[in-house]
């Protein structure tokens, strides 16, 4: 830590020079996670199901090892095994000028996107937290929260492997005050959880239909838990204007169909981080305008 706070303090540049090069590579295993990830979940769902409901019957194992450090990372068109060269973050895409090496099929942009912005808001953290516990638990957060914006993007799915560690790291950060008091956290996770629990089920009373998911509750408990009681409105309110937003834009470019369930997740993800750096300000700059 000690050399951390040098760098920081005699070396500016190097100090964001380092925390950018560890954030595409940050950014390049959240790649990995948000594909495989729902993956993983699905074929234990369907392990899971299977043990249970055919318990004495004779089915087919799966053998091959699949997580998130095997089998290495190939082409899903040709197979071609991606050699450490090819898997530069962000260098590697622009490189092989956004294809496959081998069957020359494109790559998707949103892996040296991640990557990207995996470093941008990781540099963007850094300019509000100076070395030490608190900048830690930040980028974790952060890089939580973009892994859960994809997944949930692709899969409508919000994972509890993420969101409930997130959660309890959240209260273990504030046993010692690293963003807000220990009780605030506490009753901030309560809350968050009980605000959109209770939405759901309003919803779905005067409805018959389910408004959000369950992965919804968690992931507003877990920031609540980081940053209190207090957040909790002014996320709710950002989530729903982003989300209103994105929403209409998704639909007015084609990109989204009317029908089709927009994820809530994302949102909140977005709302969560921009309180956690501009929480403050934004709600003394709104206090200003009323009083």
């Amino acid at each position: 830590m000690d050399l951390i706070f040098m760098l920081y303090s005699q070396y500016h540049w190097l100090y964001f020079l380092i925390l950018g090069l560890f954030s595409l590579l940050v950014g390049s295993f959240l790649n990995v996670l948000i594909h495989r990830l729902p993956i993983m979940l699905e074929r234990s769902w369907k392990q899971e199901y299977q043990d249970y409901f055919f318990a004495n019957e004779q089915h087919s194992q799966q053998t091959e090892r699949y997580d998130l450090f095997l089998p290495r990372s190939a082409c899903p068109h040709c197979g071609h095994q991606i050699s450490a060269l090819e898997n530069i973050p962000l260098i590697s895409w622009l490189f092989l000028k956004g294809r496959c090496r081998a069957c020359k099929h494109p790559i998707s942009i949103r892996y040296p996107l991640v990557e990207l912005l995996c470093t941008l808001m990781s540099l963007t953290v850094a300019l509000y937290y100076p070395p030490g516990w608190a900048i830690v638990g930040a980028l974790i957060l952060t890089w939580v929260l973009l892994a859960l914006t994809f997944i949930d993007f692709d899969k409508l799915l919000l994972p509890d492997q993420l969101t409930l560690p997130l959660l309890w790291l959240g209260l273990l950060l504030n046993l010692s005050h690293q963003f807000v008091s220990l009780n605030d956290a506490v009753i901030g996770a309560m809350a968050g959880y009980m605000v959109l629990w209770s939405l759901y089920w309003s919803f779905k009373l005067l409805t018959g239909k389910e408004g959000m998911g369950y992965g919804d509750f968690k992931l507003l408990a877990a920031l609540g838990a980081w940053l209190g009681w207090q957040s909790l409105p002014l996320i709710l309110i950002l989530s729903s204007c982003v989300g209103a937003v994105l929403g209409i834009l998704l639909i007015v470019f084609k990109r989204h169909q009317q029908d089709k369930p927009i994820p809530f997740g994302p949102y909140l993800a977005i709302a969560g981080w921009i309180a956690l750096l501009w929480g403050h300000q934004i709600t003394d700059w709104y206090l200003g305008l009323i009083s």
